[in-house]
């Protein structure tokens, strides 16, 4: 049996049709070798930034005694880049599939925006001092406590009920964003020149502002909610492609939905009490991991988010403590291009 055969006019063998026909996650070998040579890099590039972190222009020699507990005190920096570059990348992947809109935040359901009431309410009434001893593991439970109820009461009320609309809970949580914004920025304008400096400390995400107290507690959520999110990859990827086409394939799309939604309610919940707000930094992670990607399977879009995640914070910080002298202002830079970015798509999609 001939196994060559002719289409439009060209010979073509077997073998080339059936891999042609083979389903995969990638649309050539070509594409699968791209995606593996940067999910590599990227990996590669975040563990020589993080041992740079470490290592690099350590003020103790290798053989003191105190050479320990300074590596220590770094590694607890490490750690917690990796965490928030796990929740951030998963969540706001996930959370631009369940939206099938790839401009919009988890920021946008007011994780941010009540952090920072809550951080600013405690200076407003109580003081500075209270703000400072606003700490340990029942105050970071309390305010991951306050952010996930406001959103899992968001989703129960508006994703459960006859009226179902993934548009209005988008909407309404903008609307809260927005109010609790307004109040935070009052409260603050009537503080104390000394108490605002404290505050506006809090209100920048920075890895200094993590607690190694708090890895207990934070580390076994994130493991749980991004192994689940994980698991969900398959079931997410037919999500995404819409209620109509889910439902086609079996799938219940609101339950599917709101599962998703909780999961990234726990990862941002634990980010933002855990460093502070980062607006933009998940959303420049996700747009970076679309275009080197190159395949729409959540399974290695996931991984990729989270190396990328993890490089950029490491090499941000990395070369804005080494090299430039001015860790401070790591946050503000990674914002800072994850807005640009932010416009230049709405201004490339022009529209949301």
């Amino acid at each position: 049996m001939s196994t060559v055969m002719e289409r439009d006019g060209v010979e073509v063998s077997i073998g080339e049709l059936r891999e042609e026909r083979h389903a995969s996650a990638f649309q050539s070998k070509r594409a699968s070798r791209r995606y593996w040579l940067f999910l590599s890099a990227f990996i590669l590039g975040g563990l020589l930034c993080a041992l740079g972190l470490l290592l690099y222009n350590n003020p103790v020699p290798v053989d003191s005694p105190s050479f320990v507990p300074v590596v220590e005190r770094r590694i607890v920096a490490i750690v917690t880049m990796l965490i928030a570059a796990l929740c951030q990348s998963l969540a706001t992947v996930a959370f631009h599939s369940v939206t099938n809109n790839r401009i919009i935040t988890p920021s946008l359901l007011g994780f941010d925006a009540l952090y920072s009431t809550i951080q600013t309410s405690m200076v407003f009434f109580f003081g500075a001092g209270a703000l400072i001893g606003f700490s340990g593991t029942s105050a970071f439970l309390t305010q991951v406590g306050l952010m996930v109820t406001m959103s899992l009461l968001l989703y129960g009320w508006l994703l459960s009920g006859k009226y179902a609309n993934l548009q209005l809970m988008l909407l309404i949580g903008i609307i809260i964003g927005t109010g609790l914004n307004s109040v935070s920025s009052f409260m603050r304008r009537m503080l104390a020149p000394s108490e605002f400096d404290i505050l506006q400390a809090r209100l920048f995400g920075s890895v200094t502002n993590a607690d190694v107290a708090y890895f207990p507690i934070v580390i076994p959520i994130v493991v749980i909610a991004g192994t689940l999110l994980f698991l969900f990859s398959n079931r997410l990827n037919i999500v995404a492609l819409g209620k109509d086409v889910a439902t086609t394939f079996g799938v219940n799309h609101r339950r599917s939905v709101i599962y998703t939604l909780v999961l990234i309610s726990l990862l941002m919940s634990v980010s933002t009490a855990l460093i502070g707000p980062l607006t933009f930094f998940g959303f420049l992670v996700a747009t970076l991991s679309y275009q080197v990607a190159s395949t729409y399977d959540h399974k290695y879009v996931f991984p990729m988010a989270f190396a990328l995640g993890f490089f950029v914070l490491t090499s941000a910080y990395f070369f804005m403590y080494h090299i430039f002298q001015t860790p401070s202002v790591v946050s503000v830079i990674i914002e800072l291009f994850g807005g640009l970015i932010f416009l230049a798509v709405i201004l490339r999609k022009r529209s949301l």
